[in-house]
Order: structure tokens, then C-alpha cells, then sequence
């Protein structure tokens, strides 16, 4: 059974278009991502395996020519920027095809083109106001800070989630040893009365 869905964190259409989405891939299985990007525009591709396996997964991205121009083998995050040598549709690729048994949950963060300016500063771009280089400025803090906030919530997820794998194990390490103990206790106990019984 498949276990994909999709957890939309953002979507823009402007001059930048940036999608963040996080998805399961599932053993044995390929997803792709197709964007259409003008030449010329500079674009990112942004990702990192949040769970499963050894948090890795093979990445590949494809021009409109079928040119290969980024390719990760067994990566577990990484950032690849580049500028569109000819417009048309490129298409990123996740694989999960050389695992069996693990499925993979990724994010990816998808951005094309240069960010709009803030609406009313078109016009005054050369040459803006002390208020207005202050509000284009507070306004880059911000993106900076959500980038920082995004970037420490996956951190925490993947932390997390490896807190709680690694309680799961000490938690079944410690009923094994329990048992071990008991188990011990009551061979011993057996020992020790058959020291004490008569045989007939």
C-alpha cells in the first residue's frame, strides 16, 4: 500500500515561484518534479531526508535537453543552485530504488526566479527613502528568519525522531535484560533446591 501524501508548506506564483513540500517515498519507488523555468533564471533546489533508513536517497536533475546536470548518489541533504541554459521543463528526480525495506520522508524546497520587491517600491527601486530601504530590509530579515525557522524545524523533526527511536530501543533492551534476570533467578532457584532435596 502506498503512503504518499503531501504536506504543502508554501506556494507562490509571482515573479518567484517556491514550492516546499514534504513527501514519503516509499521503498523501491521514484517520484519526480517538473518545473517550467525561462533561460536565464536562477533557480535552487533545496532537500534532506528527514526519516527512514540511513536517511538517504538518490537525486538526479534533468534539463529540458535530457542533460543530466546534477546528480547526488546516496545523499541525506543538499542544495544545488543554477542558472537555466534554455527554457523549458526541468524535472527533479528522488529515488528510493535501491532500498527494500525502508521507506524515506523528504522535503524539498523548489525555487525559481528572483523575489518580487515589496508592492509600491517598483518605481522608487533607484532611488527609496529611508522608510523604504528599511521596510525592503526588515523585509529580507524575515525571509531570513523563516528560512532559519524551517531549517530548525526539520533539525528538531529529524532529532526527534531519533530520540524516539533510540527510547524504542533502550525501552526493548531493557525488557530483554529483565527477562534475562528472571529467567536466571528462577534456573539458579532450581539449582539451589535440588542441593536440598533428598533423592530417592
Amino acid at each position: 500500500m502506498k503512503y504518499v501524501y503531501f504536506m504543502l508548506l508554501s506556494l507562490s506564483i509571482s515573479v518567484v515561484s517556491a514550492v516546499e513540500l514534504t513527501f514519503e517515498l516509499d521503498e523501491s519507488e521514484k517520484q519526480c518534479f517538473h518545473e517550467a523555468i525561462e533561460q536565464g533564471v536562477q533557480s535552487v533546489v533545496d532537500f534532506q531526508v528527514l526519516d527512514g533508513g540511513k536517511y538517504d536517497v538518490d537525486v538526479t536533475l534533468e534539463a529540458p535537453t535530457g542533460q543530466i546536470i546534477f546528480r547526488g548518489i546516496k545523499k541525506q541533504a543538499d542544495t544545488y543552485s543554477w542558472k537555466a541554459d534554455t527554457s523549458g521543463v526541468y524535472t527533479v528526480c528522488f529515488s528510493n530504488e535501491f532500498s527494500t525495506f525502508s521507506h524515506k520522508l523528504v522535503y524539498m524546497d523548489f525555487e525559481v526566479g528572483d523575489e518580487k520587491p515589496l508592492p509600491g517600491l517598483e518605481e522608487h527601486l533607484p532611488q527609496m527613502t529611508k522608510m523604504e530601504t528599511s521596510s525592503v530590509n526588515i523585509h529580507e530579515h524575515l525571509n531570513t528568519i523563516v528560512d532559519y525557522q524551517t531549517h530548525h524545524r526539520l533539525v528538531e523533526s529529524k532529532g526527534r525522531k531519533y530520540a524516539e527511536e533510540l527510547c524504542d530501543h533502550v525501552m526493548y533492551w531493557s525488557i530483554l535484560e529483565a527477562f534475562v534476570i528472571i529467567l536466571s533467578a528462577l534456573c539458579q532457584i532450581v539449582v539451589l533446591k535440588g542441593f536440598f532435596t533428598d533423592k530417592k
